[in-house]
C-alpha cells in the first residue's frame, strides 16, 4: 500500500514563502504523475499543480502560475511545492496525490492526509 506524507505547512504572512514536501512510501510501484490540490472548508478540492514523473513536465492552475513551482526528486520519491508571494486566498489544506497510471483512468489513486497553509494579511 502506498502512503503519502506531506509536511511543510504552517502560518506565514502575505508575501512570504513556504515549501511543501510529499514523500511516497510503500511497496515498489509505478508513478505516472504527482500533484498538489487544495481545499477550503465548504468548497470542493481544487487543482494546484501537477508534474509528470518521467518527463518532469509541469502544469499549474492559473491562480498560482508564476508564484508556485512544483518539482520532484525521483530518487527520494518526493514531490515539492515551492510557494512564493503567498496571498491570504492561498489559505487552505493542501493535499498531494499520486497517479500510478496503471489503470489508464486518468485519476489520482492515492492521497495524502493534508497539511494546513494559513496566510495572514
Amino acid at each position: 500500500q502506498v502512503q503519502l506524507v506531506e509536511s511543510g505547512g504552517g502560518l506565514v504572512q502575505a508575501g512570504g514563502s513556504l515549501r511543501l514536501s510529499c514523500a511516497a512510501s510503500g511497496r515498489p510501484f509505478s508513478i505516472k504523475r504527482m500533484g498538489w490540490f487544495r481545499q477550503v472548508p465548504g468548497k470542493e478540492r481544487d487543482f494546484v499543480a501537477t508534474i509528470s514523473w518521467s518527463s518532469g513536465r509541469t502544469y499549474y492552475a492559473d491562480s498560482v502560475k508564476g508564484r508556485f513551482t512544483i518539482s520532484r526528486d525521483n530518487a527520494k520519491v518526493t514531490v515539492y511545492l515551492q510557494m512564493n508571494s503567498l496571498k491570504p486566498e492561498d489559505t487552505a489544506v493542501y493535499y498531494c496525490a499520486l497517479d500510478h497510471g496503471l489503470d489508464g483512468d486518468g485519476e489520482y489513486d492515492y492521497w495524502g492526509q493534508g497539511t494546513q497553509v494559513t496566510v495572514s494579511s
